[in-house]
């Protein structure tokens, strides 16, 4: 008989085996709070103040516009691990285990394309022109004033002045934010790519799931929109 002082152990959850690194659009998250914020304010005021056929077509734009909001803005990550890649965007959820994986590229999107032929865009690793050419110019900026410095302790000491000053500038571009944010976020996906790719753990097939729970509302609300539109006279 089991005493008091010598119960079993109680059962814990499994400890997932592995951590996910989860990526996601600062800037994209803080547009889709105001713009579901100005939704919802202005979408409550003609519900509850509107007359008429006001409060209804309130009520199908807001079912129809807010999913859509969250969808593009808030949903959107990637989640990745030594396993695998999953990617959330709007309507779909992509599981790529690493070795399916054939390349992940950039250009005007982010992307991964698989072996078996599938491209994928990475929403929520979105590409910013901006952000690049302001890496570009910080990068160009530390590589003139390392120059000048070298220049200087170059011609103070000669042949072994230039080259500390050869290191010192290579060194500021090593750690120097010479790099946009989204491209830093690819090289991170690229390295676990090249570090577990050919690993047991990372086999497997691409994975799709559609995500039913946000497309469901947007096309009841686009529906309910019709209805009222073409009932209106």
């Amino acid at each position: 008989m089991t005493t008091p002082d010598n119960k079993p152990p109680a059962s814990e959850p499994p400890v997932p085996a592995v951590k996910d690194r989860i990526y996601r659009s600062p800037m994209g998250l803080v547009g889709g709070v105001l713009l579901l914020a100005v939704v919802a304010w202005l979408g409550c005021d003609a519900l509850f103040n509107g007359h008429g056929r006001t409060p209804w077509l309130a009520l199908a734009t807001m079912i129809l516009v807010l999913p859509l909001v969250i969808a593009f803005t808030l949903r959107p990550a990637v989640f990745a691990n030594e396993e695998r890649l999953r990617i959330r965007n709007p309507y779909r959820v992509i599981s790529v285990p690493w070795s399916e994986v054939e390349a992940l590229r950039s250009s005007f999107t982010n992307e991964v394309r698989t072996k078996s032929g599938g491209k994928y865009q990475l929403w929520a690793v979105p590409v910013s022109l901006r952000g690049r050419k302001k890496a570009e110019r910080r990068a160009a900026s530390a590589a003139r004033r390392s120059a000048r410095g070298g220049a200087g302790l170059g011609g103070g000491l000669g042949a072994r002045g230039a080259g500390f000053a050869g290191l010192a500038a290579r060194g500021a571009d090593d750690t120097g934010p010479s790099r946009a944010e989204s491209d830093k976020v690819m090289d991170d996906l690229r390295d676990l790519l090249d570090r577990c790719g050919n690993e047991e753990p990372a086999q497997g097939g691409t994975t799709i799931r559609w995500a039913y729970e946000v497309a469901a509302p947007t096309l009841a609300g686009a529906v309910l929109l019709v209805i009222l539109l073409v009932t209106g006279g």
